[in-house]
């Protein structure tokens, strides 16, 4: 028997709440999820609100309570998250165990920095708090799709990306080349930030080409941004459509904690590890 099995029978209470928590397929666990989902939007409702002057002013000590009641709740639930799973430490090195962390963190740390001249720290590190909306990330079933496609894409996604750079480097030279200082494309870089807002259709407006070759050659970045806005949106589009015909569910895996099985796994497709002892 290995290591494993025997640590599960002998906390049989530690298995039961990784399947509360972990295990959005559950009828305990999708309770859990919906009170936790409350719970976020509630906290990141109260960060938001804040931000408000007048509502600070005038609510700062419901604020506060509402802040450390859902700090206090997160910190348990954080510490049950390490607890029930194999490997605490790969948990809170992984992405949802920074952010549950970050969830806590800035209200704690908001307590050793005290007096005026902090302030601005204070401010950052509770700002900080807002990152609390990424814990919703693990209970949103159609997250998972999207997630996978954008591992699926990401290379062709950065050639992409490359090739976009290299197009706007190029362009922005010549624009530097043909119109020069004297309507404001005094460096190449300049023209480079041109190119990208040109590329990108946003098209601030605070430069732009006063001479006829200037003109015809952002015509032309103007078509091509048009008409690449369609490829990462295609590439993007048929992972999707495949990640949706794998229909993986929420379980995460006790010792790796990756999720997106197929609803029929017996073991972890990324670690190898059986996932319902």
């Amino acid at each position: 028997m290995s290591d494993d099995d025997t640590d599960n029978r002998r906390n049989p209470i530690r298995r039961k709440l990784h399947e509360l928590i972990f295990e959005a397929d559950t009828p305990g666990g999708k309770v859990f999820d919906t009170l936790l989902l409350l719970a976020i939007v509630l906290a990141v409702l109260a960060v938001m609100l804040e931000s408000v002057e007048s509502v600070a002013r005038d609510y700062q000590p419901a604020l506060n309570i509402i802040e450390w009641s859902l700090t206090l709740f997160f910190t348990v639930e954080y510490i049950l998250r390490l607890w029930c799973v194999r490997h605490p430490l790969h948990y809170a090195r992984s992405f949802y165990g920074v952010i549950d962390l970050l969830a806590i963190l800035p209200t704690y740390l908001s307590l050793f920095f005290v007096g005026g001249e902090s302030f601005l720290v204070i401010r950052v590190i509770r700002l900080l708090r807002v990152f609390r909306v990424f814990k919703m990330v693990r209970y949103l079933s159609e997250v998972i799709v999207l997630m996978h496609a954008l591992r699926a894409t990401r290379h062709k996604i950065t050639v992409f990306l490359i090739t976009v750079l290299l197009l706007a480097l190029i362009l922005g030279t010549l624009m530097y080349v043909v119109e020069g200082r004297a309507s404001g494309f005094d460096s190449i870089p300049a023209g480079f930030y041109w190119a990208i807002v040109t590329l990108t259709t946003v098209g601030y407006g605070d430069l732009a080409p006063q001479s006829l070759p200037g003109q015809i050659l952002a015509a032309l970045a103007m078509l091509l941004g048009y008409s690449m806005i369609i490829i990462p949106i295609g590439i993007f589009a048929v992972e999707v459509v495949k990640s949706h015909g794998k229909e993986p569910t929420t379980q995460a895996c006790p010792t790796c904690m990756k999720e997106g099985h197929d609803s029929d796994a017996i073991y972890c497709k990324f670690c190898g590890a059986l996932l319902n002892e």
